[in-house]
């Protein structure tokens, strides 16, 4: 092990220079020189110390001043010194990398792989769980706040969203927070006419200003009075991207007015470049929330509904207050705030059984307690990214470790003329770090193109900025070129400091020419393993992905459009809105590829209505607690089974006959059915909505069970009345086209577009792509995990080649000496691929052991998988070893065409 001082040697910091000492030795001198003489002229030694003391001045001043100017005088030679012989190694190492062209571009190409993925994983981590917004002052201090409910199956709940009337209640109440703010974030028609366009608008209360430390780029920011109840004042803030796009950054864009919603809103400030808010996305404007509230839903008496969970709430504790107190705090204010509620809403569940509370948690939304799945997954590729970098390392620790080898006469014979081992060891940690900079220069180049393409595909929703404009990453990727620089090349370094002169020295071609090298096995086994891992997690994530998209939904969601009628300023009675949406529904059934279409009150993975149901003869404790007190009531029209591929099990749907004065009917979904009466007929029974004077409705049908709300365990407990007889007003249409949906998605709403009224619009998505959305983290599991994994194995793949060529190579005497003793050439074949497999089999062994473990981990991230899937084990067992005979055939191959009589002529 190198002493402290050999460490010091090999990165120029040298020894500070004992400048006090040599200062005091030459006054000393001095002095001691000007007694000398005196004494000599006759004066006695004291008189004649005193003398000189008397005739030399401050003694004490002079020493200070001396030793300022040669602590000066000495840095600046260590400065030289260090310098010059930093740019001789520089060039030393660039001469060097000149002369193997091949060579260090495999080196920076792989280290540029490895990098690039850890830029791009934390480029994405850092987004969604570290970096605060943008502006945002005393970020450590400021807070999003969760509310969490128990539900009857025994489990806590958390979300964010609440409503405007549970803000204003915190708001008054609050004493451990000196800002509390709401905003939602919804998207709205904006402009008008031919370039009106659904956009993402930010809705913000005065007091969310007061979080960031900013100024508008124009204008000013809106005040408490504008925000006025129920429909705020119509001001908006122009986001800054917004403002350069669509006014190209002019001043007097200030004053113009711009239609948001239903009505014009006038422009009042410009936000900051860069500025998103509490969100992910960029706004386009920023409005008072009343006013977002109401261009949102176009319900104004909507903002004092406790019903109504639609904003955020974001808070600044006061200094002094901690993190624990202020959720205490919250908890009681938001229980008084459920305490309120239940008197304006007697049907609302009571405190002791909801148990609400509140948690300070992460300004991050997915930092919080409830985060997303994609940000869960995330956080384990990053880990997935570091194990592809070290992969990396080791393949480049191995490249140069061989290159070592390869040079352990010319390193002797430079030992032997004089070089040190410190100077020499710091010149060959220095060709790694230039490698590694230039690795990492190429990474952040792969992490800027490849990796942006990445993050925008899979995670959309959010505004990625780019990766060499961001400090945060880049400095990331100079730390992990540096570190991938040291852990690459100290390894070699030292290997190749150790060498023996005189040995290395005295020994001759043949016997130098080939050592075996514990080290480089071992690093490609830590390659190779690691690999094993990541295939694992790719097999896991790949077969996850593969069941949700086969799930079976209770719907075809690949056939399907989601048709929204959004009303804008066309205000319409409840009467002319239901014919509205029966207009589109018949329409939809005149466009070339449709094939049936339907009403539905809301669509999967977007909302919907939930309550209860009571049934005579059944206890209604019991009855309140089906699907944790909350059944999905879906209002739909009659062909609605048919166009959604939804099967019905039992009974039968609805007809033309189910008006709203006719028999009050009902269809059940199959888990609700069961659930109510067990194996018993349901059929013709009585079921009530809410409350128990409420009218019956006859059961008349089941359905399959839908997924609604989530993906994985039990399914949305869920029935289904006829769209004349609960809400003919509301909803959108489902359409049925003969292919896939989104191919027919833009001719169908040209088509319903001319059924809209005045300033009204369709919106139409394909049902697939809402379904999707909820798909994603298996997405993103299943590309990254199956990109490292691949990039895994070729790294592997090629270091185990280098081990295996380079050793042929170097065994080409051995080799001509065993032919020539009467080896076959296939024995030659089975012995190099013999090494490649055993190196391949421990590194198997090893990684299949460590995914094993790892996996219960990660079981919480997968989708009706095991972590311990046998077919995916077996499917990595056999492309590795598939890999490892590939990657050793060709040395095999190269070893059985060895001459013998070139070989021994050659040595």
């Amino acid at each position: 092990m190198m002493r402290w001082d050999g460490v010091r040697r090999v990165f120029r910091l040298g020894r500070a220079a004992d400048v006090e000492r040599e200062v005091e030795d030459e006054l000393r001198l001095h002095l001691e020189l000007g007694v000398e003489e005196l004494v000599a002229r006759g004066m006695a030694p004291g008189e004649a110390r005193r003398e000189v003391e008397r005739r030399f001045g401050d003694v004490r001043a002079t020493r200070e001043r001396l030793v300022a100017m040669d602590r000066r005088r000495v840095a600046t030679e260590r400065r030289a010194d260090w310098w010059g012989a930093f740019r001789q190694d520089v060039r030393y190492a660039l001469r060097g990398l000149r002369l193997r062209p091949g060579f260090a571009l495999a080196v920076v190409l792989t280290l540029g792989l490895g990098i690039g993925a850890n830029a791009t994983m934390f480029g994405i981590v850092d987004r969604l769980l570290l970096k605060p917004p943008a502006y945002l002052a005393d970020a450590g201090r400021v807070h999003r706040v969760w509310f969490v409910h128990h539900v009857p199956e025994g489990a806590d709940v958390p979300g964010t969203h609440t409503s405007y009337q549970t803000y204003h209640d915190l708001a008054e109440d609050s004493v451990a927070f000196d800002v509390v703010a709401a905003f939602v974030d919804p998207s709205v028609a904006v402009g008008s006419g031919a370039d009106v366009q659904e956009m993402h608008i930010l809705g913000v209360t005065a007091s969310y200003w007061r979080l960031f430390a900013m100024r508008p780029v124009a204008g000013r920011f809106f005040t408490e009075s504008e925000n006025q109840e129920p429909v705020g004042t119509t001001v908006a803030v122009l986001g800054y991207a917004y403002w350069r796009s669509a006014y190209a950054g002019r001043a007097d864009a200030v004053g113009k007015t711009l239609h948001v919603g239903q009505r014009d809103y006038t422009i009042i400030g410009v936000a900051p470049s860069g500025f998103m808010g509490t969100s992910m996305g960029d706004a386009v404007a920023i409005l008072p929330i009343t006013a977002a509230l109401f261009e949102a839903t176009g319900r104004p008496q909507l903002i004092g509904d406790y019903g109504l969970r639609w904003p955020e709430i974001v808070v600044r504790r006061r200094p002094g207050v901690g993190v624990a107190a202020a959720s205490a705090a919250l908890t009681l204010d938001y229980q008084r705030s459920y305490a309120r509620q239940i008197v304006v809403m007697p049907r609302s569940r009571p405190m002791a059984e909801v148990r609400p509370r509140a948690v300070a948690a992460s300004v991050l939304r997915d930092a919080g307690p409830g985060g997303s799945g994609e940000a869960r997954v995330a956080l384990w590729l990053i880990g997935v990214a570091a194990i592809v970098l070290v992969i990396a390392c080791a393949n480049v620790g191995n490249l140069l470790l061989a290159r070592a080898l390869g040079r352990r006469r010319e390193i002797a014979v430079r030992l032997a003329l004089g070089i040190s081992r410190a100077r020499l060891l710091g010149q060959l940690l220095m060709e790694s770090l230039v490698l590694a900079v230039l690795g990492g220069a190429a990474g952040l180049a792969i992490a800027q193109w490849g990796g942006g393409v990445l993050r925008a595909a899979l995670i959309p929703d959010v505004d990625w900025s780019s990766i060499l404009a961001d400090p945060r990453v880049l400095g990331f990727g100079a730390a992990a070129a540096l570190a991938s620089g040291l852990l690459a090349g100290l390894i070699p370094a030292l290997h190749a400091g150790r060498s023996d002169v005189a040995s290395a020295l005295k020994a001759g071609v043949r016997e130098g020419t080939y050592h075996r090298s514990r080290t480089r096995t071992v690093l490609l086994v830590v390659q190779g393993a690691l690999s094993v891992v990541l295939l694992v997690g790719a097999g896991l994530f790949l077969k996850s992905f593969h069941q949700v998209r086969a799930a079976r939904l209770g719907y075809d969601a690949g056939e399907l459009l989601w048709v929204n009628p959004v009303m804008r300023s066309v205000n319409l009675d409840d009467g002319p809105a239901a014919q509205l949406r029966d207009r589109l529904a018949a329409a939809a059934l005149t466009v070339p590829g449709v094939e049936a279409s339907a009403r539905a009150l809301s669509v999967p993975f977007q909302g919907g209505m939930w309550n209860t149901l009571v049934v005579p003869g059944l206890d209604t404790a019991y009855t309140n607690h089906i699907g944790g007190g909350s059944l999905l009531a879906q209002a739909v029209s009659p062909g609605y089974f048919r166009a959604m591929g939804t099967r019905l099990v039992r009974g039968s749907g609805f007809t033309d006959a189910d008006q709203a004065a006719s028999p009050l009917v009902i269809v059940l979904g199959r888990g609700l059915a069961h659930a109510l009466w067990k194996d018993a007929d349901p059929i013709g029974r009585c079921v009530k909505i809410i409350e128990a004077t409420a009218p019956c409705r006859t059961v008349v049908g089941v359905a399959e069970d839908i997924e609604h709300s989530r993906f994985g365990g039990d399914e949305d407990m869920t029935y289904y009345v006829p769209a004349t007889q609960l809400r003919p007003e509301a909803g959108g249409v489902f359409v049925r086209t003969r292919g896939p949906a989104d191919a027919d998605a833009e001719r169908v709403r040209t088509a319903l577009q001319r059924q809209m009224p005045g300033d009204a619009y369709v919106t139409v998505r394909p049902l697939a792509d809402i379904v999707g959305d909820h798909m994603r983290q298996w997405d993103l599991g299943a590309t990254m995990f199956t990109v490292f994994g691949v990039l895994a194995l070729v790294v592997a793949a090629i270091g185990l080649y280098s081990v295996i060529a380079y050793g042929v190579a170097q065994r080409t005497h051995e080799l001509g000496v065993r032919l020539a003793l009467g080896a076959e050439a296939r024995d030659l074949v089975r012995m190099v691929l013999g090494e490649g497999l055993r190196l391949s089999v421990v590194a198997l062994a090893l990684g299949l052991a460590v995914a094993l473990v790892a996996g219960r981990f990660v079981a919480t991230l997968l989708f009706e998988t095991s972590p311990r899937d046998p077919l995916v084990l077996a499917g990595v067992t056999a492309l590795l070893l598939l890999v490892a005979v590939a990657a050793s055939a060709v040395p095999a191959l190269r070893a059985a065409r060895v001459d013998p009589n070139r070989a021994l002529r050659d040595e």
